[in-house]
């Protein structure tokens, strides 16, 4: 039987230590093409380039390492990846494994998410996977997690219009406590934005956000990760929300 073809996208750029982690991690179980931005494009949602050129970049690494760099979005990068560089179409995407948990709100910010989002779009199956941490040392307990999921997903399929959204605490294998399905949490940012001078003077302002999470049950993704779970969330495409149509048609727009 032929090997998987396996798509590898992220969007902490082809060079992070996540993207070679889950390389090695597929590699053990299908035929690999990593398809990434060349820089950082973390937070990046769903947007793609319509008003520059995408450029691909071959990047060879050590240890047989190798990937295509676009100029791009992690969207770009899918789509690229499944129409311009691939001969036929992969038989998963695999988003990741991220530097920062994708939970609540966050999920409408991720790339990472947007990646394998935009990978459902095209029909195929996606998964995004991220680690609770910002700054991981060890992806050790991930790459371990993130095969099984896979080999899982490649085994039984997942529905159209459906991604799957992995997150996975940092920590060693034996701490963590197991799987659990998990619906997307409730948790929202506190934004702040502090104003600075730059060196000449001049106004600019920075980001600063805190997290505030009302779920207190660990069938939601946050409350589940930060309590040694590996939350995993089957997420859909469709966005109309089809309980409020029947009161919009009583505005009487005729």
């Amino acid at each position: 039987m032929d090997k998987p073809l396996i798509l590898i996208v992220n969007d902490d750029s082809i060079f992070s230590n996540g993207i070679r982690a889950l390389w090695e991690a597929m590699s053990e179980i299908g035929k690999v093409v990593v398809v990434a931005p060349k820089t950082e494009k973390s937070a990046s949602g769903h947007s793609i380039t319509i008003s520059n050129p995408i450029r691909i970049q071959k990047i060879v690494q050590s240890n047989d390492f190798e990937g295509f760099a676009i100029h791009g979005t992690p969207a770009d990068s899918v789509k690229i990846g499944v129409k311009v560089i691939l001969e036929t179409s992969p038989d998963i995407i695999v988003s990741g494994i991220n530097s920062g948990p994708n939970v609540g709100q966050s999920l409408r910010y991720s790339g990472t998410v947007s990646a394998a989002a935009e990978g459902t779009f095209l029909g195929i199956p996606s998964i995004a996977l991220s680690l609770n941490c910002f700054n991981p040392n060890n992806f050790n307990s991930a790459k371990i997690i993130a095969k099984e999921i896979v080999n899982k997903a490649l085994a039984k399929g997942l529905p159209d219009g459906t991604l799957l959204n992995v997150n996975i605490p940092d920590l060693p294998s034996k701490n963590i406590k197991g799987y659990k399905i998990t619906e997307q949490g409730s948790m929202y940012f506190l934004d702040e934005f502090e104003k600075r001078k730059d060196p000449h003077g001049f106004d600019y302002y920075w980001l600063k956000a805190d997290s505030v999470d009302p779920d207190s049950s660990i069938n939601f993704d946050k409350k589940a990760l930060e309590s040694g779970w590996v939350s995993i969330t089957p997420l859909q495409l469709e966005m109309t929300n089809k309980d409020f149509i029947q009161n919009l048609h009583s505005w009487d727009f005729n």
